[in-house]
């Protein structure tokens, strides 16, 4: 049998990582109108594909870094004076000194090592991703749930559901739709810089699940005469399962009982 083609090997390799390309122009705006960009914008874009976003980014943006893995996808990217096409791994890439944004309709297997990347990007201004439906529904408390992650960095991020793309809007079509995830970088963090190692320690200790619920698993460090104390003010039942607490709430309790 003869050897597959490089070109149908790197198509398996998408498939298998969950790429899928958006074939509609309805779905590429919401994208595009989600990222809120500004004509003098710096924006790194996660899988550029077919350049059919990349096209809208450059009419927003002033000037676009694409990263795209498969070389004759970026050979076919346009020529532009404001675009630079970078046949690399965007994990692999270090975030720019300047501020920049993050817009990317990303593989889904490659959702949660992108997110990471983009809250450790020091100068991100907000990242724009499209994600499974479920990924940014979870991560923005839309089951009105709220998980670990999100609440860890809620001082320094905001994380938001911007919008919702069916799947027939992709090419092939995958599974499950797709959900608009946004994630803004807060100019002024919403704890102390210097207490944010804390407060991370703080959330640490609360999602143990130690004795079944948020109360019951601060009170072995703190107490339960001042957790109790600190629930009462935050108008907390002690009994509340840990992810059904706001953030919010979360910042609250850190400053009562921490």
């Amino acid at each position: 049998m003869a050897p597959s083609s490089p070109r149908r090997a790197h198509a398996r390799a998408r498939r298998a990582y969950g790429q899928n390309f958006l074939s509609s122009s309805a779905a590429l705006r919401t994208v595009v109108d989600a990222a809120c960009l500004k004509p003098d914008d710096l924006v790194y874009e996660v899988g550029a594909g077919r350049g059919r976003l990349t096209s809208l980014l450059l009419a927003r943006a002033g000037r676009v870094v694409a990263f795209e893995v498969d070389p004759a996808h970026a050979a076919a990217l346009p020529a532009h004076p404001r675009l630079e096409v970078r046949v690399a791994d965007f994990l692999r890439a270090s975030p720019p000194p300047a501020p920049f944004a993050v817009v990317g309709n990303i593989p889904y297997a490659l959702t949660a090592p992108v997110v990471r990347w983009c809250l450790d990007a020091p100068s991100l201004l907000e990242a724009t991703l499209v994600t499974q439906l479920e990924y940014a529904r979870k991560r923005t408390g839309d089951y009105g749930r709220w998980s670990r992650l999100t609440i860890e960095t809620w001082p320094t991020h905001e994380w938001e559901l911007a919008g919702r793309i069916p799947r027939t809007a992709f090419r092939p079509v995958p599974r499950v739709d797709g959900g608009v995830l946004r994630l803004a970088h807060r100019d002024i963090p919403l704890v102390a810089p210097a207490d944010l190692a804390a407060y991370r320690s703080f959330v640490d200790c609360g999602f143990t699940g130690v004795g079944g619920s948020l109360a019951a698993s601060l009170s072995r460090r703190y107490g339960r005469r001042r957790v109790a104390s600190a629930f009462r003010a935050n108008r907390l039942s002690e009994d509340v399962p840990v992810g059904m607490v706001w953030p919010e709430n979360w910042l609250t309790l850190f400053r009562l009982i921490a």
